[in-house]
């Protein structure tokens, strides 16, 4: 039947995609049709006759060409922006990250400064001033992190490995508090910070966001993952070669399992090469 076997050739003429996965579709395209025309000569149809029916069920070369043709592209369309998609995410998740890490560490650089300077005005101080204090909530006005600063003498503390229980154990001889910037969606925690020496103990409560840091991380790392290994699965099947131990190479080793698997393919191409 050479007119089948023309008419579906003619339907994958210049059709992008796998080629084994195109030379199966084209079996499987004669296999339908010559099940037809088999079908229409049982009815009492000539063989020419049966063939013209059949292929004009199937639908017009050029109508079937195209729609071949856009199942083809929609398939490599979703992949690509299956990929596009997934570094998208990842370089979100780096950059808000990093961001966010960089804050952090401007916080931590600016908590150590300011309870320098604080233990500046205190210095050889017996005793705190309204001008101290003054001076002193005037630099925590300053900061968007420090939502409470507290300060003890300790110089009656004789032995250092006591401060700790004297701080807690004793009301501070100066406090202060203000509310800082911390939405419910920034899962902040505050962390105490602390600065001393043989005549005064300055204790901070700070702002810091790990835990929206962590958050932002695994689940940008998870979604991406997850995108990368949905891409790599596809193009593994349109090359004919997916199996459950390549998925599990995918989602495990992320880019360099799929580096392995393209190391591989090009083994076995060029073996195959040699055979012939």
């Amino acid at each position: 039947m050479k007119q089948i076997e023309a008419y579906v050739e003619e339907v994958y003429h210049n059709v992008g995609g796998n080629k084994k996965e195109i030379e199966e579709l084209k079996a499987e395209m004669k296999s339908h049709l010559i099940e037809a025309v088999h079908e229409l000569k049982s009815e009492g149809k000539s063989e020419q006759e049966a063939i013209s029916i059949a292929i004009k069920r199937f639908g017009g070369e050029q109508e079937i060409r195209s729609i071949v043709g856009q199942l083809f592209k929609a398939q490599k369309t979703f992949a690509k922006w299956v990929l596009y998609l997934s570094m998208a995410i990842i370089l979100f998740t780096l950059s808000a990250f990093g961001f966010i890490w960089a804050n952090e560490e401007e916080n931590a650089h600016e908590n150590s400064i300011l309870a320098t300077q604080i233990s500046e005005i205190l210095n050889d101080r017996s005793n705190i001033t309204e001008e101290m204090k003054k001076e002193i909530s005037s630099l925590i006005k300053g900061t968007d992190q420090i939502s409470k600063v507290e300060i003890y003498s300790v110089s009656n503390v004789d032995n250092v490995n006591l401060v700790f229980d004297y701080v807690r154990d004793t009301k501070p001889d100066y406090r202060y508090e203000q509310k800082v910037w911390n939405p419910k969606w920034l899962q902040a925690d505050f962390f105490p910070y602390a600065n001393w020496d043989n005549q005064w103990y300055i204790g901070m409560e700070t702002r810091h966001a790990g835990s929206l840091m962590a958050i932002i991380l695994f689940s940008g790392i998870a979604i991406y993952a997850t995108l990368f290994t949905i891409w790599a699965t596809i193009n593994a099947y349109h090359h004919r070669r997916l199996n459950i131990g390549w998925i599990l190479t995918f989602a495990l080793l992320n880019i360099v399992g799929y580096l392995i698997y393209v190391l591989v393919g090009k083994k076995a191409l060029l073996s195959n090469e040699k055979k012939y």
